[in-house]
C-alpha cells in the first residue's frame, strides 16, 4: 500500500510522513485502535477517524490501480492502444472517467451498431458525420446488398453506429454527467392501481427533487417504495436540455445530414445515455444515502455502547410482562446469576405474594439497586416497585435486543439450563451494570438505534458497526479476569479464537496475575501481544501498570521516571502531585505524545471514560391516552436521525422532536445539540391517538436558550413511531420518512 502514499495525501490533505506511517503499520498487522493510541509519534497524532480514512482511501486507490491495469492490458491485447489513449487513461482520476474511456473497447453483447458495421455501413455513418451536404439517398443506395434491403435500412444502420459512437464518447458522457449533477431530478410516481396499498408512500405519489439534493432518509424511502413495487422512479434532467447539449457537441449546422444526426442523437440519449447515467446516479444516490444512514447508526451505536455503567452492584432485574408475569432474577456484583422467580403484579389475588417475594429477595441478597426492562408493562412494574418504598434506586433499562440475546447461541452457552425469559432478565440487569460488556453479545442491528438498517448495504453496515464496537471496547479497556469471550474478541489483535483460548486458560489456571502471562495463551504470539496488551486490565496485579493503559513496551519509561524521582513505580502510579513534578521534555527522546499520554495515565490509571449511571424519573403518566397537548415532560433521547430526535417520555410510544424544534438556533443535524441517552425537557405539540404518534418540542421549553447538555442515561428506548408532522414541505420530515426510517419494535 505504500505506493499509494501520494494519491492518499492529495485526497485527504495529510502529511506524507503520517500517511506512510499509517500504511506501513497497517501492513504490519497493526489495528486502528492500537495505531491511534500507541503510535501517535509516528503518525503525527492522527485519530481513529483519520486513520480509517487513510485505510479506505488506500483501498480505493489499490482497486483503481488494479482496474486501470486490467483496462490497459485489455486494450493492448486488442492492438488498439495509442499514445493519446494512454495519456487519457493516466489523466483519469475517478472510476467513472476510467470506465468512460474503456467503454468503446469493452467486450459487450452484440449491438445494433455492431450488426450495422458487419453489414458494411460504417463508411455511410462517417459520411453522415462529415456533414458535407452529400446526396444522402444516393450514398445510402451504394450500401444495399443481401443484408441491407433498402435505403432506409442503410440509413438506420448508419444512425445506430452514430448513436453508439456518441454514447461511447468520453467527452459527451462527461458533459451529460454534469447535466445530471446540476439538473437531474429524482422523480417518483405511484404505480397505477396501487394507490390504496401504497398509502404509506403517499408523499411520493407525484414527487420530484434534484437528485444531488435528496436527503438520505428520503432517498431510501423512495427506493424502498420502488423495491416494494409501489412506486415508479426515474432520474433524469429535462430531455430537451440533454438533446440540445448533444446537438451542440455534434451538429455542425444545417445540412442534408442534420436530420439523420439529430435522430441518432435522440436515440443515443433515450436508448443508451439516459438509462446508463440514470443507473449510475441511482447507484451513487443509494451509496451516498447508505453511507449517511450507516454513519448515523454507527454514531448512535457508539453513544449507546459508551453510555453510563452502574458498575458492580447486587442487583434485582425484572423483565416485565402481563399474562406471563414478570421474570425476576438476582445478580451479584460480578453479574453472576444467583436465583430467579416469577412475580405477578397484574392480578389482584397475587399482588401480596409478589410484594412478599420482592422484599424477601432484597433482604436475602442485600440488593442495592433494581433494574426494570422498559418494554411492555415496564412503567407499571416500575410503579409497583416504587410503591413498595424499598429505599433503593430504580432504573428503567433499554431492553432492545434482550429477546434476541436470550434466544442466541451466546445465551445458550452462558445459561444452558435456563429458559429464554431468565436469560432476557439477566441481560437487562447486566446491561445496567455495564452496557458495553453486555451489548457486544447482540447483533448491533437489533439494538434499535439506526434508520433503514435493512435497506442499506449489509456488508458495509456490518463492517462499520464492527469497527464502532471495536473502537468502543478498546477505548474503555477490558478486565482480563472477568471479560466474556465475546467482549475479548473485540480487543485489538485478539479475535474469536484467541478470546476463546484466553477464557479456557482462565478457567483452567485461575485469574491472570500479570499481562506477561498472556504469552502462555495458545496462538497469542508477539504481534498479538503487542496489539492487545495495552487494552487489557488486571485489577490487583502485582505491577500496578498492568491495570492501566500504559503499554508494556513503555514500562521501562515509567521505571526510569520513578527512579529519577527516587520513588517506586507503585508510589508513582495514581500520585498526581508526584506526576506533576515530572519534566516531560526530559524524556522527549521516547516521543512527545508517548510521554504525555503516559503521564496522563499515571495520574488516573485505568480511568473509565464513561460517567456513572444515574436513575431517572418520568412524569406520572403511563399511556399515550394520558398525554395532553401543552404538557411539559421529562424525557430521554432514545434515537437520533438526520431529521429529528426520538424521545421516551414514559409511554409506549416515543415522541419525535423534529430537527426544527430542537434548538433556538439553526442546526442541520440533531447530533449538533443532542446525545443518545440525554435527559431533556419536552413540550407536547400534538397527540395523534389513532396512529399512536406524538410530536414534541425541546426549544419551546427553553425560549431563551437551546437545550442544555445533560448527562447520559441507560434507560428508555421504546417503539419508535412518527408523529403527525408540523409541516408538509418535503424539505422537512413527512410521516412516511419516519415510518420507513424506524421499524416498530415489539416488546415482550
Amino acid at each position: 500500500m505504500l505506493e499509494f502514499v501520494g494519491p492518499v495525501c492529495a485526497k485527504l490533505n495529510l502529511k506524507p510522513a503520517s500517511v506512510e506511517a499509517v500504511l506501513r503499520l497497517l501492513g504490519e498487522g497493526a489495528t486502528i485502535p492500537f495505531i491511534a493510541r500507541y503510535r501517535k509519534d509516528q503518525t503525527g497524532n492522527l485519530d481513529e477517524v483519520q486513520i480509517q480514512a487513510i485505510q479506505e482511501e488506500a483501498k480505493f486507490q489499490k482497486e483503481f490501480s488494479e482496474r486501470k491495469a486490467f483496462i490497459i492490458k485489455t486494450i493492448e491485447e486488442q492492438g488498439k492502444m495509442t499514445e493519446q489513449l494512454m495519456k487519457s487513461l493516466d489523466k483519469a482520476s475517478t472510476l467513472n472517467e476510467l470506465e468512460d474511456i474503456y467503454l468503446p473497447y469493452k467486450p459487450k453483447r452484440k449491438t445494433k451498431a455492431q450488426t450495422a458495421r458487419e453489414n458494411g455501413l460504417e463508411p455511410l455513418a462517417n459520411i453522415l458525420l462529415a456533414q458535407a451536404d452529400a446526396d444522402i439517398e444516393a450514398e445510402a443506395n451504394k450500401y444495399i446488398n443481401e443484408k441491407v434491403a433498402s435505403i432506409e435500412e442503410a440509413l438506420q444502420g448508419a444512425r445506430d453506429i452514430i448513436a453508439e459512437q456518441v454514447n461511447e464518447d468520453a467527452v459527451v458522457r462527461t458533459k451529460m454527467r454534469r447535466l445530471f449533477e446540476t439538473d437531474g431530478l429524482l422523480i417518483s410516481k405511484v404505480v397505477s392501481g396501487k394507490e390504496t396499498e401504497a398509502a404509506k408512500y403517499k408523499d411520493y405519489f407525484d414527487y420530484s427533487e434534484l437528485v444531488t439534493k435528496v436527503p438520505a432518509h428520503r432517498a431510501l424511502a423512495v427506493l424502498r417504495g420502488f423495491m416494494e413495487g409501489f412506486l415508479r422512479i426515474s432520474i433524469e434532467p429535462a430531455e430537451e436540455h440533454a438533446i440540445e447539449m448533444l446537438e451542440m457537441h455534434v451538429v455542425k449546422g444545417m445540412h442534408s445530414e442534420t436530420m439523420h444526426i439529430k435522430k441518432a442523437l435522440k436515440d443515443a440519449w433515450k436508448r443508451m445515455l439516459q438509462p446508463s447515467l440514470e443507473s449510475e446516479f441511482r447507484m451513487a444516490m443509494k451509496t451516498r444515502s447508505d453511507e449517511e444512514a450507516i454513519n448515523v447508526f454507527a454514531d448512535n451505536l457508539r453513544q449507546l455502547l459508551l453510555s453510563s455503567p452502574l458498575g458492580g452492584k447486587h442487583l434485582l432485574a425484572i423483565d416485565p410482562g402481563y399474562r406471563t408475569g414478570c421474570k425476576t432474577v438476582v445478580l451479584d456484583n460480578k453479574g453472576d446469576l444467583k436465583t430467579n422467580t416469577v412475580i405477578y403484579i397484574h392480578e389482584a389475588n397475587r399482588l401480596y405474594d409478589a410484594e412478599h417475594n420482592v422484599r424477601q429477595l432484597v433482604a436475602k441478597y442485600q440488593i442495592e439497586v433494581i433494574a426494570i426492562g422498559d418494554g411492555t408493562a415496564g412503567r407499571e412494574t416500575e410503579k409497583f416497585i416504587k410503591n413498595l418504598q424499598l429505599g433503593l434506586p430504580v432504573f428503567l433499562v433499554n431492553e432492545d435486543g434482550a429477546s434476541v440475546y436470550s434466544a442466541s447461541e451466546v445465551a445458550r452457552e452462558e445459561f444452558p439450563q435456563e429458559d429464554v425469559t431468565v436469560r432476557g432478565a439477566v441481560s437487562i440487569g447486566r446491561r445496567l451494570m455495564d452496557p458495553l460488556a453486555e451489548l457486544v453479545k447482540i447483533d448491533p442491528k437489533s439494538i434499535g438505534v439506526g434508520q433503514y438498517q435493512h435497506d442499506v448495504n449489509q456488508v458495509r453496515l456490518k463492517e462499520k458497526l464492527d469497527q464502532t464496537v471495536e473502537s468502543c471496547v478498546n477505548l474503555v479497556g477490558v478486565n482480563l479476569n472477568t471479560a466474556s469471550r465475546h467482549l475479548l474478541s473485540y480487543v485489538s489483535g485478539i479475535g474469536e479464537t484467541i478470546a476463546k483460548n484466553i477464557v479456557e486458560y482462565r478457567s483452567a489456571n485461575g485469574k491472570f496475575k500479570s499481562r506477561n502471562e498472556l504469552k502462555k495463551i495458545a496462538r497469542l504470539g508477539d504481534k498479538a501481544f503487542e496489539q492487545c496488551a495495552g487494552f487489557l486490565r488486571i485489577p490487583q496485579a502485582d505491577n500496578p501498570l498492568d491495570n492501566s493503559a500504559v503499554h508494556p513496551e513503555s514500562y521501562e519509561i515509567v521505571s526510569n521516571i520513578a527512579k529519577d524521582l527516587n520513588v517506586t513505580v507503585k508510589d508513582l502510579v495514581g500520585n498526581e502531585p508526584l506526576v506533576k513534578q515530572v519534566n516531560a521534555k526530559q524524556y522527549a527522546s521516547y516521543g512527545e505524545h508517548r510521554v504525555n499520554d503516559i503521564l496522563k495515565e499515571l495520574v488516573k490509571p485505568g480511568l473509565d471514560p464513561r460517567s456513572t449511571a444515574e436513575s431517572f424519573e418520568f412524569a406520572n403518566i403511563y399511556s399515550i391516552e394520558e398525554v395532553q397537548v401543552g404538557m411539559e415532560l421529562p424525557g430521554n433521547v432514545t434515537n437520533l436521525t438526520k431529521f429529528g430526535a426520538f424521545v421516551d417520555i414514559g409511554v409506549k410510544q416515543d415522541g419525535l422532536v423534529h430537527v426544527s424544534e430542537i434548538a433556538n438556533r439553526y442546526i442541520s443535524d440533531p447530533s449538533e445539540a443532542l446525545k443518545l441517552g440525554q435527559k431533556v425537557k419536552v413540550k407536547v405539540l400534538e397527540v395523534d391517538l389513532s396512529r399512536k404518534r406524538i410530536a414534541l418540542s425541546i426549544k419551546q421549553t427553553e425560549p431563551n436558550n437551546g437545550p442544555q447538555q445533560r448527562s447520559g442515561h441507560t434507560g428508555g428506548n421504546k417503539q419508535q413511531r412518527q408523529p403527525q408532522p408540523q409541516q408538509k414541505d418535503l424539505s422537512n420530515l413527512d410521516i412516511n420518512d419516519a415510518l420507513a426510517a424506524l421499524k416498530n419494535k415489539f416488546k415482550k
